[in-house]
Parts: C-alpha cells; sequence; structure tokens
C-alpha cells in the first residue's frame, strides 16, 4: 500500500470516529477513537510515539510525542481546539521534520464538519 492509500485510510477513519462522536470531547478521547479504527483497517500505528530532539548531535529526550506515527510515513497530530492556529501548524511541522517523514495530518476533531478540521501537511 502507498502512503497516498494509507493517507485515505487515515481520513476515512478520522470521518468515521467524527460522525460517531461529533465535537466537544478531549482530543485524549478522539486519539484512542482513531487509533482503534486505524487498527481495525489493519494498518500499523504507533500512538504516542517517543520523539526525540537531537541537537548538535546530543540526543534530547524531552518529552515530544507524536499522537499518531501510521505504516512509519504518516505523522497524525490530533487537536480538540476551537480553531487551528499557526502553532498548530508550526507543531506537526516540527514533528514531520524530528521523524524524517514528510506527510502528516493535522486534524482538530472540534468542529461541526470535521471537512473544516483537516489540514493536509506536507513538509
Amino acid at each position: 500500500m502507498n502512503r497516498e492509500e494509507v493517507f485515505k485510510k487515515v481520513l476515512d477513519a478520522a470521518f468515521r470516529v467524527h460522525s460517531e462522536l461529533g465535537a466537544g470531547l478531549l482530543e485524549s478521547a478522539y486519539e484512542e477513537c482513531l487509533f482503534y479504527e486505524l487498527q481495525q483497517v489493519g494498518l500499523k500505528v504507533e500512538k504516542q510515539k517517543a520523539l526525540p530532539v537531537v541537537y548538535k548531535e546530543v540526543k534530547l529526550d524531552v518529552g515530544y510525542r507524536i499522537d499518531l506515527f501510521v505504516e512509519n510515513c504518516i505523522v497524525v497530530e490530533i487537536k480538540s481546539v476551537e480553531s487551528l492556529t499557526d502553532i498548530h501548524f508550526s507543531q506537526i511541522l516540527t514533528y514531520l521534520k524530528l521523524s524524517d517523514c514528510t506527510l502528516g495530518l493535522l486534524v482538530n476533531f472540534n468542529v461541526r464538519h470535521l471537512k473544516d478540521g483537516i489540514k493536509r501537511v506536507i513538509l
């Protein structure tokens, strides 16, 4: 399965979760449900994957974690906020750089229509 096929499966799963739960829950609830959905369609998913920072050849474990890392090629950052801001985009771009990935999905579940809360991010 190529990266775009994986990305489509992640999108489909996010829409299923939002259709079932709607808006207004905590980020952790959406993360758990999306994790479950992705596993159900047979994708390899890591939850809260540790992401070290390398600074001047020193590896620092400073507590950064990717919400969901799908098939070793897509970073999924989950939010449940009033609206996405520049800092959310900066965060996922940083996670993409630190993980050596080029494709990310920023999902804000706290919206009426999920299409308004989804942003594809390419490094």
